[in-house]
């Protein structure tokens, strides 16, 4: 007795239990049917969720003949909630929707308060929670879209243009023309060679975009690279909040996708029509340079959602770079030089605007480059090269020329010292043709001066006054040596007000003085010595000019300069 009594018991709590968990409560089946959705009512979600899954875990409790009973109860109470929750949902979804909505607030404060809601019908119904997922990533595409395309629409109003095809002198001479319109066009749009404050954008690559109504009420125009770094800023940051929440509250990253399916359709169609009428290298490269930032910034989050969209806005970027840098340098080699020349020898402006372009994308290319701009700076100052060599063949004599040329290539360095250590390679180029050139403008401003006495020198008398082509004679010497002595002054200060009033820059100006200036000493030294091994000779020591006295001369210029 005591052990069917037992029995009886253990067959009772068995039982008790297994009724208990299939069986559905009247006050749970009000809540699911005609309760609000609150913490509630998840709670009791989280019990039919219970039993629904009680009854799939046995299969002899699924195939059990009271389960069969109350099964369809439990399927309608199943088919209220997934109904009830999946209308909630989207509810809120769409509630998104409005004009003002903090999408992140409603995000955080109230749906993932109920993330629950979205596991119940993962778990119970997949076909609702497909619907579901769709219908917020339909809602988010829309609402993200718009936004962005307010955004850029309003960004544009602030977009200063910097760089039409016109500025590219002589690509195209029949449309593009820019130097007839004269410098003051050129130095209007200069902006677009030089990097200048340009280059701090890269300092404060994830500090806020721009405001679109402080904009409006400040109408300072910002070069694109500016309006770029806002864009691609907002994109980060509202992606990196939407992944989060999508992996968070649906766990699938799929959505991500194609939740920023329409905001990247956006955002490529504005690059599509921008890049096409965009003419400003020095932008393109900062673009770049700011996309690749961008990429480091969400490596440093941690974040994967748009690596494919920058790797692919990096890979857009550089053939439209390449397009017109290749414009830039066709515009070099097609000008006119005749066009272009300007009769002074100062550095010529367009030359200065591609070497300003030539050290902006070094010190870009040091930054952020990855080799491929390597061949085209090559490519680059062969052109300018090209060009100064064009330009200089404008001048009637050779001195002119190697003025020009001295004072081009003296501002060419000047430039690139400004870019850093990354020009080194490119200045010392520069210096060799620098040096070249002062060489022989030395010669031929000593030849304008003192022409007797370095044509003697040179043609009759060696460096070691050893050597003589022919023997000279007191006749040879006497009217250069008396000529010298009336007049050296005089040419000395000639020579010094030349190079002062030739030379762009003062230092130099300076070097090339000392350079003639020592050549001078020497050539004389020559000379003085030539005369007094002459047959003959010492009767024109009273007209030899003391090498102590044209030094000291010589000092009173360095000093005034």
């Amino acid at each position: 007795m005591c052990l069917l009594s037992s029995n009886v018991q253990l067959v009772e709590t068995k039982l008790a239990k297994f009724v208990e968990e299939i069986v559905a409560p009247p006050g749970l089946v009000t809540v699911i049917i005609d309760g609000e959705v609150n913490d509630g009512y998840v709670k009791n979600l989280e019990i039919l969720s219970k039993k629904l899954r009680f009854s799939q875990v046995d299969p002899m409790i699924n195939a059990s003949k009271s389960l069969k009973d109350i099964k369809p109860e439990l399927e309608r109470l199943l088919q209220k909630a997934l109904s009830k929750v999946s209308d909630y949902l989207t509810e809120i979804f769409f509630s998104m929707r409005k004009p003002g909505t903090n999408i992140q607030i409603l995000q955080q404060n109230l749906v993932q308060k109920y993330r629950y809601l979205i596991l119940f019908l993962r778990e119970h119904g997949s076909k609702v929670y497909t619907d579901v997922c769709a219908a917020y990533a339909d809602t988010m595409n829309k609402v993200l879209s718009a936004h962005f395309q307010v955004y850029i629409e309003a960004l544009e109003k602030s977009k200063l243009d910097i760089g039409v095809s016109s500025d590219l002198t002589g690509y195209d001479t029949s449309i593009i023309d820019l130097i007839p319109r004269g410098r003051e066009h050129l130095r209007n749009h200069h902006f677009m060679f030089s990097l200048g404050e340009r280059a701090s954008i890269l300092k404060e690559i994830d500090r806020p975009g721009l405001v679109p109504h402080i904009s409006e009420v400040n109408p300072v125009k910002y070069p694109y690279e500016v309006i770029f770094r806002s864009l691609q800023k907002l994109l980060m940051d509202t992606a990196s909040s939407e992944y989060l929440f999508i992996k968070a509250f649906f766990g699938e990253e799929s959505l991500f996708y194609q939740v920023f399916e329409g905001p990247f359709e956006v955002i490529d169609k504005h690059l599509d029509h921008t890049l096409q009428y965009c003419h400003d290298a020095v932008c393109l490269m900062l673009m770049i340079c700011i996309t690749r930032k961008h990429q480091l910034v969400m490596l440093n989050r941690r974040l994967s959602c748009l690596d494919t969209y920058l790797d692919k806005a990096v890979i857009y970027l550089w053939p439209r770079f390449k397009t017109v840098f290749d414009m830039y340098l066709q515009s070099l080699y097609q000008c006119d030089a005749k066009i272009l020349w300007v009769d002074g020898s100062h550095p010529h402006h367009i030359v200065r605007c591609y070497v300003e372009l030539t050290a902006a994308l070094i010190q870009l290319n040091a930054e952020c480059g990855d080799g491929q701009l390597d061949m085209n700076l090559e490519r680059l100052r062969v052109a300018v090269d090209n060009l100064l060599g064009r330009l200089a063949e404008n001048f009637a004599n050779p001195r002119t020329q190697h003025l020009f040329l001295l004072n081009n290539y003296d501002m060419t360095i000047s430039v690139l010292k400004e870019a850093g250590d990354e020009a080194n390679k490119l200045q010392r180029y520069f210096e060799e043709k620098l040096e070249s050139n002062m060489v022989s403008f030395v010669d031929e401003l000593l030849m304008e001066h003192f022409k007797d006495l370095i044509k003697f020198v040179r043609s009759r008398v060696s460096e070691d006054l050893i050597l003589y082509t022919e023997c000279p004679n007191i006749a040879d010497v006497e009217p250069i040596v008396k000529n010298f002595a009336v007049t050296w002054k005089t040419a000395l200060e000639l020579m010094h007000n030349e190079v002062v009033t030739s030379c762009s820059n003062l230092l130099s100006g300076m070097a090339i003085l000392r350079a003639a200036m020592a050549q001078l000493l020497n050539d004389y030294n020559r000379l003085s010595e030539c005369v007094k091994i002459i047959p003959g000779g010492s009767t024109l020591n009273r007209n030899l000019v003391s090498i102590t006295s044209i030094s000291y001369e010589m000092r009173k210029y360095s000093i005034t300069l």
